[in-house]
């Protein structure tokens, strides 16, 4: 039982990226048609506003000690970072807590980028073929990609967690287990709740304010919207926005987990595409289902006594390709597609 429940767990932490990213990439489908292969870069840019706000935050002010002395002797160089000599303590909370307010940060910047992104290229594509749209919006990814790495270099940057929840708790005593059978990073688990949270607001949001209800009948029927006086456009530019913002604050709240690294838009993009399609095409539902679902069969596939089962054969990198393909094969439209989408 611990052993499962520590794969639950890991499938919860990857299934919560899986979910928030491809639940960005439903929205932008859902509602504008578009398959947007730069998706991934809104990942990594919301990843390196961290970084760029943790840079800000830390950002200190050298002066030379009148009494210490360095091991060559020269004065001892004194750094404090000016939020703390601004703000004393508070500043070195918020420099500690660094992760959390850069949301702050991240929210008005992705929100940017979402709509120069849709107003600037995206909404030239509309009515162009899929192919097109590919083409034009993974060669937007190359580039932002290689934007990031030209400012911010080509290694991985590490972001700490803030200190309280750095460390692990025991879970399985928290359940009922014996003590220390599983014991699970803290900050992941923060992660998952996170995602929880910002998945449970998106629905909200669109299912119970008016914003929300017409842009879901725009994404049913976008001509008799129109025909009502209602400016579909314009609210589908914002939830291109808001897409943006999902996928950006879920590259915030990940840094902890994987350092911020120039390609990690990349190494999600096709992952969270394959979910979109096994969820089915245009379903928010099924994005965050099948986000989830593919997250705890892939912890699973990484158990040691999968491998042993298989003949030391490892299929914890290939096994949400074999679902994929199990999944178009039996039922193209995704588990939760409307019918018609993707079927012939």
């Amino acid at each position: 039982m611990d052993a499962i429940l520590l794969q639950i767990l890991n499938g919860l932490d990857k299934g919560s990226a899986y979910a928030l990213i491809a639940l960005g990439l439903t929205l932008i489908f859902g509602t504008l048609g578009v398959v947007n292969f730069a998706h991934g870069a809104l990942f990594m840019i919301g990843a390196f506003c961290t970084v760029t706000f943790n840079n800000l935050l830390s950002f200190k002010r050298v002066t030379l000690s009148d009494t210490e002395l360095s091991p060559w002797g020269t004065p001892l160089e004194i750094q404090v970072p000016y939020v703390e000599l601004w703000f004393g303590e508070f500043g070195a909370t918020m420099i500690d807590y660094s992760v959390f307010w850069s949301i702050l940060f991240a929210i008005p910047v992705m929100l940017l980028v979402g709509i120069v992104m849709e107003r600037g290229l995206i909404k030239h594509f509309y009515k162009r073929p899929h192919a097109d749209q590919i083409l034009v919006t993974f060669g937007l990814a190359i580039v932002l990609q290689e934007v990031i790495k030209s400012v911010y270099g080509a290694n991985p940057i590490p972001q700490p967690a803030p200190e309280a929840f750095v460390g692990s708790i025991d879970v399985g005593a928290l359940v009922g287990m014996a003590e220390n059978a599983v014991i699970y990073p803290i900050w992941r688990l923060v992660y998952f709740l996170f995602a929880g949270v910002v998945i449970g607001g998106i629905f909200a949001f669109l299912r119970y304010t008016t914003f929300g209800m017409v842009v879901r009948a725009g994404m049913a029927d976008r001509e008799t919207v129109g025909l009502l006086g209602i400016n579909i456009d314009k609210r589908f530019t914002a939830m291109f926005g808001l897409a943006s913002v999902v996928t950006g604050l879920a590259g915030v709240m990940y840094t902890p987990i994987l350092s911020p690294n120039y390609h990690m838009g990349m190494d999600f993009l096709v992952l969270c595409f394959v979910v979109v399609v096994v969820g089915g095409m245009g379903s928010l539902t099924g994005a965050v289902a099948a986000g989830f679902l593919l997250g705890i069969l892939q912890s699973f596939a990484s158990m040691p006594e999968v491998k042993d089962f298989l003949f030391g054969f490892s299929i914890d990198q290939v096994i949400i390709y074999l679902v994929a393909v199990i999944i178009l094969l039996t039922r193209p439209r995704g588990l939760m597609g409307r019918k018609g989408v993707m079927e012939t």
